[in-house]
């Protein structure tokens, strides 16, 4: 596949880590020995489908994320390190933007999700390039109510509920399109495919990994290290 598509992963990383009362970005907090953000990298490092890596950050990080992330584990993939926005949205079109050569599909990857496997990763390209768009999920195995005033309004079937992941791999010309759509309406999406949603077009579901897990409290990094150690 390799050699027919051009698959380009956009990885924002631009968050601070304001909920873990950190002076330090989130994704630069370590578990184990090294980095979050080092070991979501290179999961696209060795990954044989992906041909090139835009890493998002903020503007501040971005010598320490040259310097102490991509040059010292030598991180060939990543052709360019870039400031992102306010917003994880405002981080994803820029990294969207930045692409010099237009590849067949970009996958857009959480910067601090460091479990995603290189199997997830290349079952999204598989799907991506059939369908054009692709979310990873896993299916909601917890009872869901509807609460309002404190009360429960409802309980909700959760039999067609899926809680969301990344990554997330579309057909390049889809989510850039589907991106500029938005900011020129002003519109905010919580995840990218939301994007390509609004333009009508149908987005696929991949099943994806419960460990698979968004680092953003400190008890997500205390479960993290115990993955890890695992």
């Amino acid at each position: 596949m390799s050699d027919i598509l051009k698959v380009t992963a956009v990885i924002p990383a631009a968050g601070s880590g304001r909920r873990m009362q950190k002076n330090i970005s989130k994704q630069f907090l370590r578990i184990g020995s090294k980095p979050i953000l080092f070991y979501t990298l290179r999961q696209f490092e060795i990954c044989r489908l992906v041909d090139e890596v835009i890493l998002v950050v903020a503007a501040d990080d971005l010598a320490y994320a040259e310097q102490e992330i991509v040059e010292r584990y030598d991180l060939k993939k990543v052709h360019k390190i870039i400031s992102g926005g306010g917003e994880r949205q405002d981080s994803v079109y820029a990294g969207l933007t930045a692409i010099a050569d237009k590849p067949d599909l970009v996958i857009i990857h959480d910067g601090v999700r460091p479990f995603v496997s290189v199997d997830l990763i290349e079952r999204g390209i598989g799907l991506g390039a059939e369908h054009g768009a692709v979310v990873a999920a896993v299916p909601l195995t917890s009872t869901i109510k509807r609460v309002k005033n404190g009360m429960v309004a409802e309980t909700v079937d959760r039999s067609e509920l899926w809680d969301i992941q990344t990554p997330q791999t579309f057909k390049y010309d889809l989510i850039l399109s589907a991106y500029e759509q938005a900011h020129a309406d002003g519109f905010k999406a919580t995840d990218d495919a939301m994007m390509v949603e609004r333009l009508g077009k149908s987005v696929s579901v991949l099943q994806g990994d419960k460990q698979n897990i968004k680092i953003t409290t400190e008890e997500d990094l205390e479960f993290a290290k115990l993955l890890l150690d695992r």
